[in-house]
């Protein structure tokens, strides 16, 4: 089965993905490099320009899992207690957010009406700076008066979470679809 951006295991299935091509494109370079020496006796052959331009993907796969090397996909206990206690509004998982000066990780991430809220572990992301990201990037596909809300303290967001569930299970308006496309904004700045 096919882990798709923003579901859990999503970082870890990835850095898999990118390190086995990586090495699976590493080992036919080689190859077609060693079959040209061996073939001619000399590395002066058309396998060797081959192999040296099919290095390239091969470096593009090894720089992607060098990027997402550092970033970790979040808890399975978190993911359950989430599933568990926000279950009525649009949640999102593992994303690795971008911006001109920063790369960002985001733990979850969960959306009801006009607010989004979001969690991180990790203590380099600044929730300042991935609020007003995620929010300007909103406001210019036209998501207007947002407000988003970035925790490093998981209690406080899933408090937060559970506060957003508690009124959607109230209001019960037909926002989902509104709600989708913001998910899939925000999934589309994430790596």
């Amino acid at each position: 089965m096919k882990i798709e951006k923003g579901q859990p295991g999503y970082i870890k299935a990835r850095k898999v993905r990118y390190l086995m091509l990586a090495i699976a494109e590493f080992a036919i370079v080689t190859a077609v490099y060693v079959l040209g020496y061996m073939q001619t006796g000399t590395k002066a052959n058309l396998f060797t320009v081959v192999a040296v331009v099919g290095c390239l993907p091969a470096a593009k796969m090894l720089v992607e899992f060098i990027t997402m090397a550092p970033h970790k996909s979040i808890d399975v206990d978190k993911y359950q207690e989430i599933e568990t206690k926000a279950d009525l509004v649009i949640r999102g998982y593992d994303m690795v957010i971008t911006s001109s000066e920063k790369v960002m990780p985001l733990d979850a991430v969960v959306i009801s009406g006009h607010v989004v809220c979001g969690y991180t572990s990790s203590p380099k992301t600044d929730e300042t700076a991935l609020a007003r990201h995620i929010k300007n990037i909103l406001q210019e596909n036209h998501f207007e008066k947002m407000t988003v809300k970035i925790f490093h303290d998981y209690s406080a967001f899933l408090a937060r979470a559970e506060g957003m569930n508690n009124i959607a299970a109230v209001e019960k308006t037909g926002t989902r679809k509104r709600e989708k496309e913001i998910r899939k904004i925000i999934l589309n700045i994430s790596m």
